[in-house]
């Protein structure tokens, strides 16, 4: 029973691009991002992984990857459950702006603990702790069980929902998990044991510009 479970942060957003906050607002993926999405799918091909069922939020840009990377794998019939429990943080008053304009106006240090602290919201948003705390739900309830049944299941979200994941998985505490990055368009290749446990964990790097 392979027990697989894949994780991969969304591509290059527009918005990533322009540097801006974006949380629940809604752009879609840049030409880049459509390459990383799409050297991911090669690279999980390549390496001989498939998926049974795929994850993803209710934002468009997490949705494309997960499209492209079914598409480079030739898996156009794999079921795609979109989820809002997936979504992106909600940065709420910081949504839109200019994260180098956020710091001149707020200071380094307080846009530093809106973005990086475990428990504290930015105005009118969540925290990490809000995230995960429907996050751990959802994938306790609809994903780990598929995982644990043997499917093979593919998780394409974003940075800080998957951070509440790979937090569990990891075994990170609140402290630790601040600092965790997740890059866009990298697969995180996980598989569990029969205990729900990690069993061994993969960072498949790709080389985004092979296939341009």
């Amino acid at each position: 029973m392979e027990r697989l479970l894949v994780l991969v942060r969304h591509g290059q957003s527009e918005w990533n691009l322009q540097n801006l906050f974006t949380g629940w607002r809604d752009p879609d993926l840049t030409e880049r991002g459509i390459a990383e999405a799409r050297a991911a799918g090669r690279g999980l091909k390549r390496d001989g992984y498939g998926f049974d069922v795929a994850f993803t939020s209710e934002l468009l840009r997490a949705q494309r990857t997960c499209s492209l990377i079914l598409e480079e794998m030739a898996l156009p019939d794999v079921p795609i459950i979109r989820q809002r429990a997936l979504n992106e943080r909600d940065y709420g008053d910081l949504s839109g702006l200019n994260k180098d304009a956020a710091r001149a106006r707020w200071g380094d240090a307080q846009v530093h603990t809106w973005r990086r602290s475990y428990d504290v919201r930015p105005p009118g948003g969540e925290s990490l702790k809000d995230t995960a705390a429907r996050v751990l739900p959802y994938y306790i309830a609809a994903i780990l069980p598929r995982v644990m049944a043997g499917q093979r299941v593919l998780v394409a979200a974003h940075g800080n929902s998957l951070r509440a994941l790979a937090m569990v998985l990891d075994g990170l505490n609140e402290e630790q998990v601040p600092d965790l990055q997740i890059r866009t368009g990298v697969p995180l290749v996980y598989r569990l044991n029969g205990d729900t446990t990690v069993a061994s964990k993969i960072v498949l790097e790709q080389d985004v510009d092979a296939g341009r």
